[in-house]
C-alpha cells in the first residue's frame, strides 16, 4: 500500500506519528506505558501494518519510544532528544533516512583524484575526475546539523544536474533517473574520530571532540561504484541501530 498522497500532503506515516506523538504529550500514554499493539494500531487507524510500524519508527528515531520484542513498545520520553537515531533493518530504510532529513548541498565541483587514500576508496586511478558535492544535512526544525557530507560521483555521472540547493531525494536517485542506472548494493563502513578542525566551524562543533566517520559505497548490480559519500557527524547529535535476524536456513 502507498503511503504518499497527493503534493505537498505529509505520507500517511508522518500523520500518524503526529497524531501518537500529540496523545503521548497530552498524557494518553504517559512514560512507561505501553503504546497499542501494531495490530491495536493498523484496526484504530484503518491503516497497514507497513504504515504503522513506520509511524512507530519515527517516534523511535526521536528518541520517544523503544520497541522491545516479547514486550512491546514503550514510552521513555515527551519530548524529541536532539540527536538522531537512524534505525535500519532494511535497505529502503536508507532512502527513508534521506526523506526524513533534509540534505543542503553547497557547493559543487569537478576534481581530479590524486591522493593515494581515496584513490583506494573510490578504487579510481589516477587523473579520473569525479564531480564533489559538499553540503550540511539537518533535521527538520532542528537548528545543529547532523553531519557534514561530501559526495563523489563516478566521472561517468560527473554531469548530475539538481544537486545545488535543499533537496529530501537521494543523489543516487537523481543519478538513476538521469542516467538509467540502478543501485543494488550500499556498502558501510563507521568508524570513531576526532572532529576535523576545518569542519568544526560548520557544525557547530568544537575541535577534536569526538565525533562519527561514516563512509557508504552504491554499488550498481554490475558492482561498480556509482557513488561515495562519507559524512562526519557529531557524536552527540547521531545514533546508529541496526536489527540482525538469524537465518534459520543456514543452519
Amino acid at each position: 500500500m502507498a503511503t504518499t498522497t497527493v503534493l505537498g500532503q505529509q505520507p500517511r506515516y508522518m500523520q500518524l506519528a503526529q497524531t501518537l506523538l500529540n496523545e503521548i504529550q497530552g498524557g494518553r500514554f504517559p512514560v512507561g506505558a505501553l503504546l497499542p499493539t501494531e495490530f491495536e494500531l493498523c484496526e484504530q487507524f484503518g491503516a497497514s501494518r507497513f504504515t504503522v510500524r513506520q509511524a512507530i519508527k519515527q517516534l523511535e528515531q526521536r528518541g520517544l519510544v523503544d520497541r522491545r520484542a516479547g514486550i512491546g513498545t514503550r514510552v521513555k520520553a515527551t519530548q524529541s532528544e536532539t540527536a538522531y537515531r537512524q534505525v535500519m533493518e532494511r535497505l529502503s530504510d536508507l532512502h527513508r533516512y534521506t526523506a526524513d532529513t533534509e540534505l543542503e548541498i553547497a557547493s559543487t565541483q569537478t576534481i581530479e583524484i590524486d591522493d593515494a587514500e581515496l584513490l583506494e576508496r573510490l578504487k579510481a586511478k589516477p587523473g579520473e575526475t569525479w564531480l564533489l558535492a559538499e553540503g550540511i544535512r539537518r533535521t527538520p526544525g532542528s537548528v545543529e546539523p547532523i553531519c557534514h557530507t561530501e559526495v563523489y560521483i563516478h566521472p561517468a555521472f560527473r554531469s548530475l544536474t539538481g544537486l545545488i540547493g535543499r533537496s529530501h531525494v537521494p543523489i543516487y536517485t537523481l543519478i538513476e533517473k538521469q542516467f538509467g542506472e540502478q543501485i543494488t548494493e550500499v556498502q558501510q563502513e563507521i568508524r570513531a574520530i576526532a572532529m576535523p578542525a576545518k569542519l568544526a566551524p560548520r557544525l557547530n562543533a568544537k575541535a577534536r571532540s569526538p565525533a562519527l566517520w561514516l563512509c557508504r559505497r552504491y554499488l550498481n548490480r554490475r558492482g561498480q561504484l556509482v557513488e561515495l559519500t562519507i559524512s562526519v557527524h557529531p557524536a552527540d547529535r547521531y545514533s546508529y541501530s541496526e536489527t540482525f535476524q538469524l537465518d534459520w536456513h543456514a543452519n
